[in-house]
């Protein structure tokens, strides 16, 4: 009979959020799958567990997946966990959890705190429906293309962001959706924990002057609904953003005059 893959949430800062059933769950598995094994060492030691740990992360997950699936098939029970949240959302643990399912084997939720629902309700932007996105591509082309899709998402959209990064994201954001409120929320659930809610350009000013520290979840409001048509001043406004985004003014003009009443030849005009 093949055992269980536990899918155990560990906290996000504050080793406190560790629910007594995960400790109990971590305990009682016969082995541990961890995205990174020095910091789940950590862990295990406050709570004084000791257990056999195997590396499972991004780069060697198809390797690592086969054989913990082999193990859970003979008998043994394993519980994944990543470096903070819930294994498997923005996270290679996805992959197991799928290989599990294909290969017949039971798994079992032991939740935990998660970054991306933690920052929206605390965050005070609108909550009844959002649109969680995750890390964006390093790829200049796939972020640029990803973004566009969101333009007009009327949805709260939620991304996770590296200190590092946070600024040319911030820039592309307002390339793409203009001046809209957002939120930034970072080291949540530790000392330093902060919701700034300001607007895209205020964030960009903000993060220009000062260093940004510690890993961001930034919210960012939907498109408004509008009954009223674009006008040619908008279109242009678009156009504009295309352009600061590396189109030439004829591409931008061309992609706007497609989606608006307004001519390509007016549109290319008023770039120039």
């Amino acid at each position: 009979m093949s055992g269980i893959l536990y899918v155990v949430g560990t906290p996000i800062g504050n080793l406190g959020d560790l629910s007594p059933r995960a400790v109990e769950t971590l305990e009682k598995v016969d082995f541990i799958a961890a995205e990174d094994t020095r910091v789940t060492l950590k862990l295990l030691n406050h709570f004084d567990i000791k257990k056999e740990m195997i590396s499972y992360f991004e780069h060697n997950k198809r390797e690592r997946g086969e054989i913990i699936v082999s193990r859970i098939m003979q008998g043994e029970n394993c519980a994944i966990v990543t470096d903070a949240g819930m294994p498997a959302i923005s996270d290679p643990g996805e992959d197991l959890v799928f290989l599990c399912h294909e290969n017949g084997i039971k798994v079992e939720a032991v939740p935990g705190p998660t970054a991306f629902a933690t920052a929206l309700a605390i965050s005070g932007m609108n909550t009844g429906r959002f649109t969680f996105e995750g890390f964006l591509s390093i790829s200049k082309k796939s972020r640029r293309e990803r973004l566009e899709s969101l333009e007009n998402e009327e949805r709260t959209m939620i991304f996770y962001e590296a200190p590092h990064k946070l600024l040319a994201t911030l820039e592309d954001f307002y390339k793409t959706f203009g001046n809209r409120n957002i939120a930034l929320v970072r080291e949540i659930t530790k000392i330093h924990e902060e919701v700034i809610k300001t607007t895209i350009s205020q964030a960009i000013e903000k993060y220009t002057a000062e260093k940004p520290k510690g890993e961001f979840v930034v919210i960012i409001e939907g498109a408004k609904k509008s009954d009223e048509e674009i006008t040619f001043e908008q279109a242009v406004e678009k156009a504009k953003r295309l352009v600061e985004s590396g189109l030439s003014v004829n591409a931008a003009a061309k992609e706007i005059s497609a989606i608006t009443p307004f001519k390509k030849s007016d549109i290319y005009k008023k770039l120039l």
